[in-house]
């Protein structure tokens, strides 16, 4: 119950600071899934929000950043640093969307 509410919680801020055109969940049938996919001025984003200290690149973030030709992908997570993950994946500290 705790991950579903940091999720929401995370997931509600999120869509106040982009103000996006369309938001969505999205997940195959595979098992492949992506927190938030936004679009926004003709960009596809995408947003996970991870719990662990040290969030690593997963296979669904492989498969949202190939499926949906994301232009950048945001991992949210509740650490202090904000750092390159891979090409085009940025993990980004909670505290820089609270402040």
């Amino acid at each position: 119950m705790v991950a579903r509410r940091y999720s929401s919680f995370l997931l509600g801020q999120v869509l106040r600071i982009a103000q996006p055109d369309q938001a969505y969940f999205w997940a195959t049938h595979q098992g492949a899934e992506l927190d938030l996919l936004i679009f926004k001025d003709q960009q596809r984003v995408g947003v996970e929000f991870k719990r662990s200290d040290a969030p690593g690149l997963t296979a669904s973030m492989r498969v949202a950043l190939s499926d949906l030709k994301l232009d950048k992908l945001y991992v949210v997570y509740p650490g202090h640093q904000r750092y390159a993950l891979a090409p085009n994946v940025e993990v980004v500290p909670l505290t820089a969307l609270l402040n």
